[in-house]
């Protein structure tokens, strides 16, 4: 009798594990969705506080060797404030100056990321393009009052 019911736990163990697994690895894929989407948010916000200042990073871009313009000093405080996520696609662009350009003092600056998040569950990748969710987050913050020669 032992026997049977060590089979019995068995079945209803096969019956009820892929369910289970499904429902963890759900919880951790939309854990991650928020978690993506929260981040670049804090990202944006971080890197319109810093554009509407006028100011650029101190030192060289590593990327240029050459000193942080004002749009590239933009995109790193939004790399730097997207903790654990690497967003290579941060744009900015102002109204004035269009793409690529922070604008002048009074301006508005437009600053946008897309981030792609590869899920990891099968069946709940299954409702999204490639089991992939691409985040496109902006924001547009005025610029306030400073040296119009800091445009660059």
């Amino acid at each position: 009798m032992n026997h049977r019911k060590s089979g019995q736990s068995l079945v209803e163990f096969a019956l009820v594990a892929p369910l289970f697994f499904l429902l963890v690895f759900g919880v951790i894929d939309f854990g991650r969705l928020f978690f993506t989407q929260a981040t670049l948010q804090h990202a944006l916000r971080e890197a319109g506080r810093y554009a509407v200042t006028g100011n650029k990073l101190p030192g060289t871009n590593p990327e240029t060797s050459q000193p942080y313009t004002r749009v590239e000093s933009i995109k790193q405080i939004a790399k730097e404030a997207a903790m654990g996520l690497d967003v290579s696609s941060v744009s900015v662009s102002s109204q004035s100056g269009g793409a690529g350009s922070a604008g002048a003092p009074g301006d508005y600056v437009t600053v946008s990321i897309t981030y792609t998040l590869q899920l990891i569950t099968p069946i709940i990748g299954k409702f999204y393009n490639n089991g992939e969710h691409t985040f496109v987050a902006q924001t547009t913050f005025r610029n306030e009052p400073f040296n119009p020669s800091q445009t660059n």
